[in-house]
């Protein structure tokens, strides 16, 4: 058990210092079921409060009312439940009353997300052993090792009155993201680290384009480690490095997407064609492609080179009006090899769908189903919750 012990923490320690390439890399997995489902091809669709996530300027397509504030919530469990994943968001877009048509207009949102991946009840088994060499159980106490995210984001339109139909601007989005990351390992290591991630989104008719600048001035971690003495007399009796502070750099990352979203109505004729859009059925298409470059040497990515690499995803969301989703996604290329040394390419394909309820809540549901899938046989359930705050008040109101 002991010996299980010191190859965890010395790997842990050993990718802290030496495999900056993959610093951070827990922010590249998907933090909700309707992502994961579609491969992580979001970063020019994605409209709701996970935008704070995949690209800070989809917040301002969240609701165009300004009236809701939208919550989402995943978990999900890896490994035999060893490994949890959970991530929480909420967001609200920011509606000021006009001074010339006293209506309220969305100039800008702003939104919090929470990431957490963690192994928990870890035993701590240095000090096992007595000074006298014997064995002691009781002196067996569990930790966790665990990364966290805390990431801020505000999103606004570029325009700052209302837009004239030839602005080519109107349909412009920015956003940025400040974020805070945490790693703990029990109580022998933490580390600090902050960065910035800066995105837009331009759409042209059914045509939407997005780009999200991620770490763009690379992000520092200070790691800080903590060992008692006899901690280090341990590490050295079994031929383990005693590691030593240090700062790790995740380097910048570009993240480009092109999608298409399409409405199709149906339904009615004469008068009936005349109403609104909203009270009409309608069938919709969404289709995204993203390439994720990175300037840090080889990967193994579809396209490799050095310095730069390119990572593909590719999703599509078939949905009847945005009352249940079907989904689908493929991810993480790469070249593996079989038992015999051939290699050969290999994908994740994905699969999902999705349910609105009451008009309110969406119930996502995605399956990854590559065997280089790092959630392999995870389930993965996200509720996404509107909450129409004027709604809320006015009933309170009556109740009280």
């Amino acid at each position: 058990m002991r010996n299980i012990l010191l190859v965890l923490v010395s790997t842990l320690f050993s990718t802290v210092l030496i495999a900056q390439k993959y610093s951070n890399d827990f922010l590249n997995i998907g933090v909700s079921a309707r992502s994961q489902a579609m491969g992580n091809a979001q970063v020019a669709t994605v409209n709701d409060v996970t935008a704070g996530f995949w690209n800070p300027a989809g917040l301002m397509r969240m609701d165009p009312s300004g009236r809701s504030v939208q919550a989402a919530f995943t978990h999900s469990e890896w490994f035999a439940s060893i490994a949890n994943y959970d991530y929480f968001a909420i967001a609200t877009p920011i509606a000021p009353k006009s001074p010339e048509t006293k209506v309220e207009e969305v100039k800008s949102a702003m939104g919090f997300s929470f990431v957490r991946l963690g192994i928990d009840n870890i035993p701590n088994t240095l000090t096992l052993y007595e000074d006298d060499g014997t064995l002691n159980y009781g002196n067996i106490s569990p930790f966790s090792a665990a990364d966290y995210a805390f990431i801020f984001s505000y999103a606004r339109n570029l325009i700052n009155k209302p837009a004239t139909k030839e602005s080519v601007l109107k349909n412009l989005d920015v956003g940025v993201n400040a974020k805070i990351i945490h790693h703990k390992i029990g109580p022998f290591a933490s580390a600090w680290g902050f960065g910035l991630d800066i995105g837009a989104q331009y759409n042209i008719g059914a045509f939407k384009f997005g780009v999200l600048g991620k770490d763009i001035t690379s992000t520092f971690n200070a790691w800080n480690f903590r060992f008692t003495d006899d901690e280090k007399e341990v590490l050295q009796v079994t031929g383990n490095e005693i590691p030593e502070s240090s700062i790790e750099i995740t380097r910048p990352q570009l993240v480009l997407g092109l999608a298409i979203d399409k409405r199709l109505y149906f339904g009615g004729n004469g008068q009936a064609k005349k109403e609104k859009k909203r009270n009409r059925q309608f069938v919709n298409f969404a289709a995204e492609v993203d390439f994720a470059a990175t300037f840090d040497g080889q990967r193994n990515t579809l396209i490799s080179a050095n310095p730069v690499s390119l990572d593909p995803s590719m999703g599509i969301e078939l949905g009847y009006s945005d009352l249940i989703f079907l989904r689908g996604g493929l991810n993480n290329f790469q070249q593996a090899t079989d038992e015999l040394g051939q290699e050969f390419w290999s994908m994740q394909p994905n699969v999902g769908l999705g349910v609105k309820l009451f008009d309110a809540l969406r119930i996502d549901y995605a399956y990854p189903m590559g065997k280089q899938a790092l959630t392999e046989n995870s389930h993965t359930i996200s509720l996404i919750l509107d909450i129409n705050v004027p709604r809320l008040i006015e009933v309170m109101r009556r109740e009280a």
